[in-house]
């Protein structure tokens, strides 16, 4: 196939999809270094920045599910409460190691 101006471009769902992508792995990497953050001042920066991204991901997300082009399926109440015990067994685990 060759490759011509139209066939190259990215339509805009697919670059509303590689921001939030962006977004995500943004938040993945302020997150380790918020983690790894050597000093109080280091690891505020981080946060802020964290909580930036965060922001900026969640426009993007409305954005999407506006345009119809993401549609997140509701989990059913079953899986939801089953995860809360597992957080809350972690929890106690986690407390009682403390």
């Amino acid at each position: 196939m060759k490759l011509t101006k139209s066939n190259t471009q990215l339509n805009e769902k697919d670059a509303i999809l590689d921001m939030l992508e962006s977004e995500k792995q943004l938040m993945s990497f302020y997150t380790t270094a918020l983690f790894e953050g050597g000093s109080k001042s280091i690891r505020k920066g981080f946060s802020a920045h964290l909580n930036s991204v965060a922001e900026n991901q969640y426009s993007l997300f409305n954005q999407m599910s506006t345009r119809g082009y993401y549609t997140p399926q509701p989990a059913p109440k079953q899986l939801i409460d089953q995860m809360c015990d597992t957080f809350k067994k972690e929890k106690k685990t986690l407390q009682s190691k403390g």
